[in-house]
């Protein structure tokens, strides 16, 4: 864990929830703020998803990067758990809009990009449509509960959509994937050899924080291996 203000926050849904999750912020300058949704909660996604916690211990301090992440309703991570029941993703809306305006009210986000891992793709793909999100990246989007119609809004919204589809990807491989989202012509495709869903070990982690940081902070680049 890198040098970081870190607090825990608290997000108050529109149906009357209570969310809990952690922001962590640069010390220096912010360059830019991710809101994270974790992967499903019903198969052990949560906000301490090892791809979000490392980002939140790493790209704050290597690239000035503040990470917002929390669990969306009824999901349980060391940190508590958020009130209410899961949704499949419906009412899921009402956490992804509460967070998107904690990041731009309460955190002062000016440059807010929304990061979905799995679960969390469809989240922003479905839900994160609020005009002050600059843009989403995709870990692993399986395109579970996403529609057409979503895929067409974002086809005409034009905002920038990064998605990294891995090689060996239980739900979405790079073939598959170049198909799905063939509605969105703009969408940038990239193609992670050798990874799997989960991103797991550290080769994938670095590979996930380098691309996070290519698109939002690329005069950080490359991203130390080893910590002094």
């Amino acid at each position: 864990m890198l040098p970081a203000n870190r607090r825990p926050i608290t997000i108050s849904t529109a149906d009357g929830l209570t969310l809990i999750g952690e922001i962590a912020t640069p010390i220096g300058v912010r360059k830019a703020t991710i809101l994270c949704f974790h992967p499903l909660p019903t198969h052990g996604g949560m906000m301490d998803s090892h791809i979000l916690k490392k980002a939140a211990n790493r790209l704050p301090d290597m690239a000035g990067l503040e990470i917002i992440r929390f669990n969306t309703r009824g999901t349980t991570s060391e940190s508590g758990t958020s009130e209410g029941e899961f949704g499949g993703g419906d009412t899921e809306r009402f956490d992804v809009e509460a967070a998107i305006e904690f990041a731009i009210t309460q955190a002062g986000a000016t440059n807010l990009w929304v990061l979905g891992w799995s679960f969390g793709t469809d989240l922003a793909l479905r839900h994160a449509r609020n005009a002050r999100v600059r843009g989403l990246i995709l870990l692993s989007p399986p395109l579970r509960t996403t529609h057409v119609d979503d895929l067409e809004f974002w086809a005409s919204d034009g905002r920038p959509i990064i998605a990294l589809i891995p090689e060996h990807d239980d739900y979405l491989k790079p073939a598959e994937a170049a198909i799905a989202f063939a509605p969105i012509p703009h969408i940038t495709l990239v193609n992670v050899d050798e990874a799997k869903h989960l991103w797991v070990g550290e080769p994938s982690v670095y590979r996930v924080l380098t691309e996070i940081t290519k698109i939002l902070a690329p005069d950080c680049l490359p991203l130390p291996k080893e910590i002094n």
